[in-house]
């Protein structure tokens, strides 16, 4: 089977400074979402990743992991941001 993702087109989506500073924060989200799914499922942290086992070196806090670790939740929020402005949602911060 040949496989060919076809992700919506972000080419032309460009992001304020304001919703870059979101996709910090919103990529730490993304690493606790997936450490917590990871935990409920009886992984825990190890030096190596373990299928086995169950262990993974990224089970730690996001402030702990390295820049290339926090890119790869980086790039997966920005990169959900960017794809539902382009289908047409605006995102915006609400007033208190």
């Amino acid at each position: 089977m040949k496989y060919y993702p076809t992700p919506i087109d972000t080419s032309k989506i460009e992001l304020s400074s304001e919703i870059q500073e979101l996709t910090e924060v919103l990529a730490e989200n993304t690493h606790d979402l997936w450490a917590q799914q990871r935990i409920k499922e009886g992984w825990k942290y190890g030096t190596n990743r373990d299928d086995i086992q169950k262990t993974h070196p990224g089970l730690r806090p996001y402030n702990q992991l390295t820049e290339t670790e926090k890119e790869y939740d980086r790039i997966t929020a920005m990169n959900t941001l960017k794809a539902m402005m382009a289908l047409g949602y605006k995102i915006e911060k609400k007033e208190n």
